[in-house]
């Protein structure tokens, strides 16, 4: 977008108004590519006069297949250069009494960070450190359609940061497809946290997804003297079986993750664990899924996400033998979910009482039932990553001057299902 804006594109708020319409893409599940054809067609039959760029993971592994059976697509663009898109644009075509702009530079060395639109909800953007990924989990087509391992130059990332905090920013959510490998070092992300942690100001500092086989531990020593590093994990363990494990490509063991956990909350009480669980892998026994279940019940994380298997093409585990019924691992996938409502809801109970920081995000206008409300914002703790945790609901005791983005105090009064009810004005050293 960044880009598309210097070359004299801008953003219509409502598609009517469009003259391109790019569908951002998914090609890491079945699911995904499938909801990423759907949004094309779903577009397509809404606009059947405007242009369509197909961008993203799916236009990078697929566009030449789907060229021919996507004929809704006027073009696609992948993920090998970005700096390429206006001119991915241009060569759509336009009817020249419309004057479309789209024929700027393009190529350009830097990434036009500073500058990006920030899409996220008000107070908080994310700050990507790497692309690629060399892990080559066996079940995985992230290394087939974002290459190897490449990452950011140190000072580049932290300029990034300072410039989104000048804008306003109090969350920054590190990520990439494995920020544990940055620089393929333990040295590497502990250093880069260390510059991030010169700057001056009030923030937070979100670590998110970190491969458990070579989890940085240095990265617990600045957590513990800097307390704007929110002590929030996102580990994916994916399976304890042995068996699994090896076949996945993982050279963890049970053991070995629940004694990582054990030291991160040894030396961070107020550590928060999510992680990802992989059922209905090739192979993977009534046994092994056991193993899953009991790994699960020690590790009690505060959340949890569970896939089934999804067989891709071009990965490792395509053709293992011992291919799990659909039936069965759905089944797996539920009894995992139901164990974890009650694991979540008893680690959520340890907050009511306690004082943090809130990051308001959006007031609501209606209560969980339907009905008008006044004064209701909903929030996240450190707790609650972006979009995929539950969230703190905030109600009463508002001075009607609170706007997105800001960072208050407030206090944990109870909880509801997974999420947090506070009050806002609690004065104290808040997390």
């Amino acid at each position: 977008m960044a880009h598309l804006d210097s070359a004299g594109w801008s953003v219509a708020q409502d598609a009517a108004d469009a003259d391109l319409i790019i569908v951002n893409s998914c090609g890491f599940i079945d699911d995904a590519k499938q909801e990423s054809i759907d949004a094309v067609l779903e577009w397509r039959g809404l606009y059947p006069g405007k242009k369509i760029l197909l961008a993203g993971c799916l236009a990078q592994r697929y566009a030449k297949d789907l060229a021919e059976s996507l004929p809704e697509v006027d073009g696609f663009f992948g993920t090998d250069d970005i700096t390429k898109i206006a001119g991915a644009v241009k060569s759509l075509g336009w009817d020249e009494d419309k004057s479309l702009p789209g024929g700027g530079a393009e190529g350009q060395p830097e990434l036009l960070t500073a500058s990006r639109p920030l899409l996220s909800l008000p107070g908080s953007a994310y700050v990507k450190i790497s692309e690629g990924c060399d892990n080559n989990c066996s079940y995985c087509a992230i290394p087939l359609i974002r290459g190897p391992l490449r990452c950011r130059a140190v000072l580049d990332i932290v300029e990034e940061c300072r410039g989104l905090l000048a804008r306003g920013v109090r969350e920054l959510c590190i990520i990439g497809q494995d920020i544990g490998s940055y620089r393929s070092g333990d040295s590497g992300l502990p250093e880069l946290l260390a510059a991030i942690s010169g700057l001056s100001g009030d923030f937070w500092v979100r670590l998110l997804y970190m491969h458990p086989d070579h989890f940085p531990l240095p990265v617990l020593d600045l957590m513990e003297r800097d307390r704007r590093f929110l002590p929030y994990f996102d580990i994916p363990f994916q399976h304890a079986s042995g068996q699994i494990l090896s076949a996945m490509n993982r050279r963890g063991t049970a053991d070995a993750y629940l004694a990582l956990v054990q030291t991160i909350r040894g030396r961070l009480p107020a550590a928060v664990i999510r992680t990802t669980f992989l059922v209905g892998f090739p192979g993977e026994t009534a046994a092994d899924f056991a193993a899953l279940l009991d790994f699960q019940e020690k590790l009690r994380p505060d959340w949890l996400g569970c896939f089934s298997y999804s067989r891709e093409d071009g990965t490792a585990a395509y053709d293992m033998p011992g291919r799990v019924p659909k039936k069965t691992a759905l089944a797996r996938k539920r009894e995992v979910e139901e164990r974890q409502v009650g694991i979540t809801e008893k680690n959520m109970d340890r907050f009511v009482g306690q004082t943090f920081e809130v990051l308001l995000e959006e007031k609501i206008n209606v209560d969980a039932d339907g009905a008008e409300c006044e004064d209701m914002w909903l929030g996240r703790l450190y707790c609650h990553a972006p979009e995929v945790d539950g969230a703190a609901v905030i109600a009463g005791a508002l001075s009607g001057a609170e706007k997105a983005g800001d960072m208050l105090p407030c206090k944990v009064i109870a909880r509801s299902g997974f999420d947090l009810e506070v009050r806002l004005g609690v004065s104290s050293d808040c997390l």
